[in-house]
């Protein structure tokens, strides 16, 4: 699971979110590493996105094996990154290398508006891995014309024809994902995990069959697999070495080698072969048989994910986007949020939950903070700021999972932010100052919460299967959410301040319960067109989250709509029954995922978290427009440099920073592509 940057909490450095935000607590400060003052966040701009850098703190620190370690890991991660590309959209690959080639063979006039046009729809491509919004999975509309880019390909003698070039303009596979209700999912999603003529109806007839050899461990089907019909018949094709994707995960294997040779302990590097077998073979179990592996695997300064894990750009669920990302440990930040792991029984124990649903031995659930030192496919360049995994129940029961929190990257946002929106919707002095004060600490153990507490929290009921089969295209939203509340529970709770955790524990809740209804009720709409549902399942959890403790507590004024000047504003009445109303809707989300019941998620994420108020929406996207700072941030990635004597062995490895982003994209494009156009 992981926890995306948002707009709102966002807020507080215009940042943070799902769970998030940040400012600079000496709890939970990131570890205290000497920022250069002179270093520049900020890249540059465009469209709705603004794009950013980071550091590695503690790089200089690290021997030169565990450099090695790192920059072979940054490597597999590099090396796969056209699998996203392709699983995003069947045409992105065909469509990038023409607009690459364009942009770098074009010598015409380059001062007019087509061409500015034509650079920043390249740019917003780049950054979604694809010609669908990173965020609205709707297709990005260029703001060009079908005969300007006809001039441009002429020019630069680059082909583009046929559905490549028509479905830049058309309206065809106008969603990556559709997770409307009532409609064919897979069918009406552009995402390249199905062939044309598959339907959820398939989809789940060709899994129900499916058995595992332990029902007990249920294996995750479709996870490395795309599902296509030949001759009438449905058929998995297998990302592997030999099958599809072959030639780009053959690459991942080569510098996974690399890396198993300079492990830092024997664990780390038997988890690090399983990944290379799971590769080579495709097989589930080698996939199941990793993750125990990996999520024991805790000792050590560097540790990494990498394969096909999240499951959010699959409207049902199955399949797995390619990813990957590298870290170097903040000993000391772990060591002082090792406390919630420590009590994770206690929060257990201590939930709102049926009985029944409480899990009586939560095990091995670790959490530390660590320094980003690279990022490829779906957490590059759009990036979490959280990661709980494995992702699958029966491990995450059995063994535990490991969480962390991205500091280099929190840090990050929080330097290249501003305060300008958070003044514009809060209510009143007293919420803006309780966010200053306490927003980004109070963010920060959100984050916490949600992937420590939160997705290591619960049980299923005895023969109830996964929620992606129980509860469908509704999976994702309803256990972030869950998660969510989770977090939201007990960051209103005494025992933070009884952990070391904080100095008021009062303050830092209310910090963090104004935040998240101001988000989920206005803020996170500026990343939507008027008119538009909300559509990802981040967002969707959190205004039905907050949409829900609104309605619900509407008899005790706990949340007041209020209109001043024409503007409005949610102020929190009473923060102890707003605690308690979350606590009765965690319950509620709990029994719905323990027992597999669709018809009551489908009632509350319709009812709650799918429609937009039109009129607030307009007020939002009207008061919104005095900002010039981008709703969406990412980053171009450091570059790692090795330095090599006369035999080839690498003496050192030097970080630098990419100087532009194009110029990062289109290094990316000539060094790490080994997959064809179409695959």
């Amino acid at each position: 699971m992981k926890i995306k940057y948002v707009l709102g909490l966002a807020l507080a450095i215009t940042a943070f979110v799902s769970c998030k935000s940040d400012k600079n607590e000496p709890v939970v400060e990131i570890a205290e590493v000497q920022v250069e003052k002179v270093f520049d966040y900020n890249v540059e701009q465009f469209a709705d996105i603004k794009v950013l850098r980071y550091q590695i703190p503690g790089w200089d620190n690290l021997t030169l094996k565990e450099q090695k370690l790192v920059y072979y890991l940054t490597q597999a991660g590099l090396v796969g990154r056209d699998i996203m590309w392709d699983q995003n959209y069947r045409h992105n690959l065909k469509i990038r290398k023409a607009l690459e080639s364009i942009y770098t063979n074009f010598n015409g006039d380059k001062t007019t508006s087509d061409w500015d046009a034509f650079e920043t729809y390249l740019k917003r491509v780049w950054f979604s891995n694809g010609i669908h919004h990173h965020y609205s999975n709707a297709k990005i509309e260029p703001e060009f014309s079908p005969e300007y880019l006809r001039v441009l390909l002429t020019e630069t003698n680059t082909t583009l024809e046929g559905d490549p070039f028509d479905v830049i303009f058309n309206d065809k596979d106008s969603k990556k994902v559709d997770q409307s209700k009532d409609v064919d999912n897979v069918s009406l999603s552009a995402v390249n995990f199905y062939g044309p003529e598959v339907t959820n109806a398939d989809v789940e007839k060709f899994y129900k069959n499916k058995k595992s050899p332990n029902p007990e461990k249920p294996l995750s089907f479709g996870l490395n697999s795309k599902l296509v019909k030949e001759n009438g018949q449905l058929k998995e094709l297998v990302y592997k070495s030999g099958g599809l994707y072959g030639s780009a995960i053959d690459e991942i294997v080569k510098w996974l080698k690399l890396a198993e040779g300079v492990a830092e302990n024997e664990a780390q590097g038997n988890a690090l072969g399983l990944l290379i077998e799971y590769y080579n073979t495709g097989d589930l179990q080698t996939w199941d048989d990793y993750n125990v592996a990996w999520t024991a695997a805790t000792a050590g300064n560097v540790d990494y994910i990498n394969s096909f894990i999240e499951v959010y750009n699959d409207p049902l669920g199955y399949r797995g986007s390619y990813e990957s990302i590298v870290q170097i440990n903040d000993f000391d930040m772990s060591q002082k949020m090792k406390v919630l792991s420590d009590n994770a029984q206690w929060f257990e124990d201590n939930s709102p939950l049926m009985e029944e649903h409480k899990k009586k031995n939560v095990v091995g659930v670790t959490y530390k903070v660590v320094n980003v030192a690279g990022e490829a496919g779906d957490a590059s360049p759009s990036t979490p700021i959280g990661v709980n995994l494995p992702n699958a129940n029966w491990i995450r029961a059995a063994v535990g999972s490991k969480s962390v929190s991205l500091g280099n990257i929190i840090e990050a946002y929080n330097n290249a932010g501003s305060s300008g929106r958070l003044k514009e919707f809060v209510n009143d002095e007293e919420e803006l100052q309780l966010e200053e004060e306490y927003g980004q600490l109070a963010d920060k153990l959100h984050t916490a919460l949600h992937e420590v507490i939160g997705h290591a929290s619960g049980q299923l009921n005895p023969g109830v299967g996964e929620t992606k089969e129980t509860l469908k295209n509704y999976a994702s939203t309803l256990e972030e959410g869950r998660a969510d509340l989770v977090g939201l529970y007990y960051l209103y709770n005494p025992k933070l301040q009884e952990l070391g955790l904080v100095e008021d524990w009062q303050s830092v809740g209310k910090a963090a319960y104004d935040g998240y209804i101001r988000n989920g009720l206005m803020t996170q709409l500026i990343r939507l067109n008027l008119g538009d549902d909300v559509e990802e399942a981040h967002m969707r959890n959190r205004q039905w989250v907050s949409a829900w403790a609104y309605e619900n507590g509407k008899a005790d004024n706990v949340i007041e709509k209020v209109t001043r000047n024409g503007k409005t504003y949610f102020n929190i009445n009473d923060y102890d029954k707003l605690h308690d109303l979350f606590g009765q809707l965690l319950k509620e989300t709990q029994r719905i995922k323990s027992e597999g019941d669709y018809k009551a998620v489908e009632t509350l994420v319709e009812t709650y978290g799918v429609i937009v108020n039109q009129d607030i929406h307009a007020e939002v996207l009207e008061r919104n427009k005095q900002f010039t700072s981008a709703p969406y941030s990412g980053f171009v990635n450091p570059v790692l440099v090795p330095e090599t004597d006369d035999n080839g062995e690498i003496t050192a490895i030097k970080v630098t920073q990419p100087e532009t982003y194009s110029g990062q994209m289109l290094d990316y494009s000539k060094n790490y592509s080994f997959l064809p156009e179409e695959n």
